[in-house]
């Protein structure tokens, strides 16, 4: 008669043994694996266990190459990254709460039995008793993956399930400062062997000039408009002064430089010939230009502006 009675008493011990059997096994396998615990079936239960005073983040996946399932590999680090900034906290608050991982080969039955058709996911479970004990905890609260898979929202994220926040910390980037390096001596070098070119007045002459001649021959008005190169029936000159082609732009644009470079060369090249001869041909030659390409270029604004009455050689 006694006998029952004592069995009785002793249930709670009991119970309570094998709570903290299972405990020590979860933080066990939790320290094996960088803090992930690798489940299958049995270890599912394990860590569900309806007598738990811990809580758990589970990660249903399929990281086989057969399952093709380019979304659980992508996540894979993120979640490992994690899992490992979790174990790094005391001891007191690690093992309340675990990582776990279980793979669709090693636990297809815990797969079917949650319903779960596609991978990744992360359940989050929390304590069904002690002093975080949850109103439903039997009910698990699926992660939100709208911020992506980057590591730093999910462990924000799964912060609101740990005793205290997860101090995830993103690693340095050792490409990009890197490359960030190497772009910055770059440009200290080429600013030390360009710095003769950068500094001398015809560099940004001829930048000057340059920008000129795209600003003022309608390059801005054609790219605004957006404008095509040249008409349907193959002409490059639009009428009026509402509308301009492409290849009418580059015309004009030719024509101002070409005017550019005339006017140049009679002010500072005719002037240096040494030789009376030379430098009266220089003049003569380059007037002629001057005239001949003012002429092509009053032709063109008779075409915009037909009412134009005057005209040079065209």
């Amino acid at each position: 008669m006694l006998l029952p009675f004592f069995l009785l008493l002793a249930l709670p011990a009991i119970v309570l043994a094998a709570k903290d059997s299972t405990h020590q096994r979860l933080v066990k396998l939790a320290a094996e694996n960088n803090g992930v615990v690798k489940l299958d079936a049995k270890t599912f239960d394990l860590i569900i266990s309806p007598q738990r005073d811990w809580s758990a983040s589970i990660h249903f996946t399929a990281l086989d190459k057969r399952r093709k399932c380019t979304p659980c590999r992508e996540f894979e680090p993120s979640w490992v990254a994690v899992a490992k900034a979790w174990s790094k906290v005391l001891p007191s608050e690690r093992d309340s709460h675990f990582f776990a991982t279980i793979d669709f080969d090693d636990g297809q039955m815990v797969f079917q039995r949650m319903g779960l058709q596609s991978a990744p996911v992360v359940m989050n479970y929390p304590p069904a008793t002690g002093p975080r004990k949850s109103a439903n905890p039997d009910t698990p609260i699926t992660h939100d993956f709208s911020y992506g898979f980057d590591p730093q929202p999910l462990a924000e994220q799964l912060s609101a399930f740990t005793p205290i926040p997860i101090p995830f910390r993103p690693p340095i980037n050792w490409a990009k400062w890197g490359v960030g390096a190497f772009f910055t001596l770059s440009g200290v070098l080429a600013i030390r062997f360009l710095a003769p070119v950068l500094r001398n007045r015809w560099t940004w002459a001829t930048i000057t000039v340059l920008t000129s001649l795209v600003m003022t021959s309608g390059y801005m008005f054609t790219r605004i408009r957006g404008m095509p190169n040249t008409a349907p029936d193959g002409s490059w000159i639009s009428p009026g002064f509402q509308s301009q082609y492409g290849q009418e732009t580059v015309v004009v644009a030719s024509l101002y430089g070409l005017l550019s470079a005339s006017f140049l060369m009679l002010t500072l090249v005719a002037p240096l010939q040494t030789s009376p001869t030379r430098q009266r041909t220089q003049i003569y030659l380059w007037t002629g230009v001057v005239f001949i390409l003012f002429s092509v270029l009053v032709s063109f604004f008779r075409v915009k502006n037909r009412g134009y009455p005057f005209k040079l050689l065209l």
